[in-house]
């Protein structure tokens, strides 16, 4: 059975093949509801049996993927967030308030971690999430906050003479490039620390900390001791697949 994993974000798309159960090679979309059918249509073989997709994004996005999907694919089957994955549980009272890109997420951090001590998870895209998971694959809770890119873009949409990209972390900056890339960066580090300190004031030790997400890669340089996970999403989603081809 031939069957593709798509993770539709709020400014990335990215699929790839389901092989043996594991994700295979990802390729990233245009994000843009013009390109969906003829990126696909230059991706995809002409036939498929299922898609799997979970998706975030705005519903005209989310309509062009999947009427674009629909010609090729036998089945597509949308990831919905559930109280309860097999061990792991999330910490939502009302299940679909959790975005689906966070719960897959914790669901692969979770399996990926085997049990061997907690994890604290930090998606940096649109928005910087910060969940944690505890070694029993119980969700703790989480934050949400801009992710260091979206802080720069308002920046620059309420003030124009800010620029949007440009600039390198420094303690104290000396130019304004270099001050809004510390400042928006440093925010988003800050959250994350503080959320590592009360994770371990809670759990009584330091969580793994997992970072994903297309912004993650900035982040995970001034923190040494992070681990940089290219495909989450798309990892939780093939451990979600796995489940949904049996029912």
């Amino acid at each position: 059975m031939s069957a593709w994993l798509f993770d539709l974000g709020n400014t990335r798309l990215k699929c790839a093949p389901l092989v043996a159960g594991r994700v295979g090679d990802v390729v990233a979309l245009p994000h843009r509801e013009a390109d969906v059918t003829a990126a696909l249509e230059a991706t995809l073989p002409p036939r498929i049996d299922v898609a799997y997709v979970a998706s975030v994004a705005n519903e005209g996005l989310r309509v062009a993927l999947l009427q674009a999907l629909a010609s090729r694919a036998r089945r597509i089957s949308l990831a919905r967030t559930q109280a309860a994955f097999g061990d792991f549980r999330i910490a939502y009272a009302q299940p679909h308030k959790l975005g689906v890109d966070r719960f897959l997420a914790m669901l692969a951090a979770h399996a990926h971690a085997h049990g061997d001590g907690s994890v604290l998870l930090c998606g940096v895209g649109t928005a910087l999430t910060v969940d944690l998971v505890d070694a029993h694959g119980r969700h703790l809770g989480g934050r949400i906050a801009p992710s260091p890119m979206l802080m720069r873009e308002v920046l620059h949409e309420r003030a124009p003479q800010l620029p949007i990209q440009g600039g390198a972390y420094a303690d104290f900056a000396t130019d304004t490039e270099d001050a809004l890339a510390s400042g928006c960066e440093g925010a988003a580090l800050a959250l994350i620390e503080s959320s590592r300190d009360a994770a371990r004031q809670r759990l009584g030790q330091r969580p793994k900390l997992l970072l994903h997400g297309g912004g993650a890669e900035e982040l995970a340089a001034r923190l040494p001791d992070a681990t940089l996970v290219a495909s989450l999403v798309l990892d939780g989603l093939a451990i979600w697949a796995a489940v949904d081809s049996t029912s």
